[in-house]
């Protein structure tokens, strides 16, 4: 006998260890207000598997905003199985069986979520590009939260390690946790 193994019947992925079911993710934003439809992927961003949810809208305008989507699936959810991109979408893309189909789906945009402020000191112009450099963020502002942007514990590792060795500060990890903006970190930063 021969055996041949043609892959998973379901669609688990794992990222940073977890096992993750999106079809999961996707329910429980489906049952939020606002949302019509939800699909959950694992895209590529900036070198890092990130879960992206596409979501459409009940109604023009209805869709709630990224961090409060972000806080209602906290409650049902655990933190690793919140999505770090959410991209609003007309329709979802199908096949012509009307299946969903994932390749049709757009690549997302990483951007900050505050209002835009431009680094005004070398350090923060330097930690400004870090930051995009490793969330894949199009534009950073001196007030974005690296953990909004997509960062977690061990991309916060690689932060601390670049800034370690384009600055020569030697920042303790737990410091980008308390100060996760660019102007909190800067302070602390010494140009």
């Amino acid at each position: 006998g021969v055996l041949e193994y043609g892959g998973r019947a379901d669609e688990q992925v794992k990222i940073r260890g977890f096992r993750i079911e999106p079809g999961e993710i996707a329910a429980a934003l489906s049952a939020l207000d606002g949302v019509a439809q939800a699909a959950v992927v694992v895209r590529e961003v900036a070198g890092d598997r990130r879960l992206v949810a596409y979501l459409t809208a009940r109604s023009p305008g209805s869709l709630p905003e990224t961090p409060l989507l972000k806080a209602q699936l906290a409650r049902s959810l655990p933190e690793y199985m919140v999505p770090a991109l959410y991209v609003e979408l007309d329709a979802l893309p199908l096949t012509a069986s009307g299946k969903l189909d994932r390749r049709a789906l757009p690549d997302p945009l990483v951007s900050g979520e505050a209002d835009y402020t431009a680094p005004q000191s070398p350090s923060e112009v330097l930690l400004c590009r870090l930051f995009a450099e490793l969330t894949g963020a199009t534009r950073v502002s001196v007030h974005d939260n690296f953990f909004a942007l997509g960062g977690h514990s061990l991309t916060a590792t690689r932060l601390i390690a670049r800034i370690r060795a384009t600055l020569g500060v030697d920042l303790p990890l737990r410091l980008l946790f308390s100060a996760p903006t660019i102007a909190e970190l800067a302070d602390l930063v010494v140009d």
